[in-house]
């Protein structure tokens, strides 16, 4: 029988492994072969340029990693609009280089899709490729939709289609798909917490 991993929130110490854990995670898919097609840079490109939103996360949101660090969620707090990281397009260019441009183009492609109402923004949730099978990316989706039940919040992600089975059976509903110019189609997805789930208001006393 597997053994839940036990799941802590991430430290300042941990912004560095977490944007390398996810490059790891995403470096052969066909969406990082979109924004990157040359694969030499790809992983440094992708650890570069998720260290910004990893920063970024740890002071608009919130990241959560399994005991051996092996897997993550990186999420936002869009209860209201939050800024773009500090110096966005320049650190952007700096990281990205001659890709930066794919990296704007799909930002803008996902920021136009999220809901306007306040919602939690699970960003990235990743395990390392030695970590796929154990169940932690499962556990991690656990914790995340346990701890959006609690507070009665809407949550909002993007997945690929490979990935919308697990979300689905965690009560993510598939929204229209937005395919990318030449690229994959990526898969926003929609979780309202479910009635049984929601906080009751005390019946008053009489």
């Amino acid at each position: 029988m597997d053994t839940v991993p036990r799941i802590r929130a991430a430290r300042w110490a941990d912004k560095d492994h977490v944007a390398a854990l996810i490059a790891d995670a995403l470096q052969l898919s066909p969406l990082a072969t979109w924004l990157i097609p040359d694969p030499g840079p790809r992983r440094r490109i992708l650890t570069d340029v998720l260290g910004i939103w990893i920063e970024h996360a740890m002071f608009y949101g919130d990241i959560y990693l399994t005991d051996d660090a092996t897997a993550a969620t990186v999420g936002f707090h869009r209860y209201r609009p939050i800024p773009p990281p500090a110096n966005y397009p320049t650190r952007l260019d700096d990281a990205a280089g001659a890709h930066a441009d794919r990296f704007d183009l799909l930002d803008r492609l996902l920021a136009k899709d999220r809901p306007t109402e306040p919602h939690y923004h699970l960003a990235f949730l990743a395990a390392q490729p030695i970590a796929r099978g154990s169940g932690h990316a499962t556990a991690l989706l656990n914790h995340h939709c346990s701890r959006l039940d609690h507070v009665n919040l809407l949550s909002w992600t993007s997945t690929t289609a490979d990935a919308q089975s697990m979300h689905i059976r965690h009560g993510y509903t598939p929204q229209p798909t937005i395919n990318l110019p030449e690229g994959p189609a990526i898969c926003p997805m929609r979780r309202t917490p479910p009635l049984d789930a929601r906080p009751t208001k005390p019946s008053s006393g009489r």
